[in-house]
């Protein structure tokens, strides 16, 4: 059996008047995340993970923020083509493993939800979708809450 880490990460500024959406659920919060498609962070960061551990580049090449078709595009649908892709090469998910960093809101009353969005899309089970959510202690672009970002790493297996 092949086995390949990928590693992704992600980053969007943080705007009033926008809908946060992290993990392929909306959470209620004061400001959300600006991008071309609905600046899910975190599903971003699991796609280029994925991606990159089948070595099929990043999630721009395959839906670049330059092409309108992609504009507000619900970023579950992102991961469920990179899932087609990677089961199309031979691959299969074995798990991920992922941390947003953020001031606010509070993300671990959000987790299961997420888990049960993601793991669906993945075909994998949910205790194979790890969330983590931590702060930036007031540090950086993250701690003065102009952005959040979010980090994942991914297993996959060939046999």
């Amino acid at each position: 059996m092949k086995m390949r880490v990928g590693m992704g990460f992600d980053v969007h500024p943080l705007a009033e008047g926008r809908e946060l959406w992290l993990g392929g659920i909306n959470i209620p919060a004061k400001k959300g995340a600006v991008g071309h498609s609905d600046a899910d962070v975190l599903i971003h960061a699991i796609c280029d993970a994925l991606l990159g551990a089948a070595n099929l580049r990043d999630i721009g090449t395959h839906f670049s923020n330059q092409d309108p078709a992609w504009a507000g595009m619900d970023s579950k649908y992102f991961l469920k083509e990179v899932t087609r892709m990677l089961s199309s090469n031979g691959w299969r998910i074995e798990n991920v493993d992922c941390t947003l960093t953020l001031e606010q809101p509070k993300i671990k009353p959000h987790i299961d939800d997420m888990k049960k969005v993601l793991a669906p899309l993945m075909n994998i089970a949910e205790e194979d979708v790890s969330i983590k959510a931590t702060t930036n202690e007031q540090l950086g672009y993250v701690g003065r809450q102009e952005g959040v970002n979010a980090y994942a790493v991914a297993l996959i297996s060939k046999s």
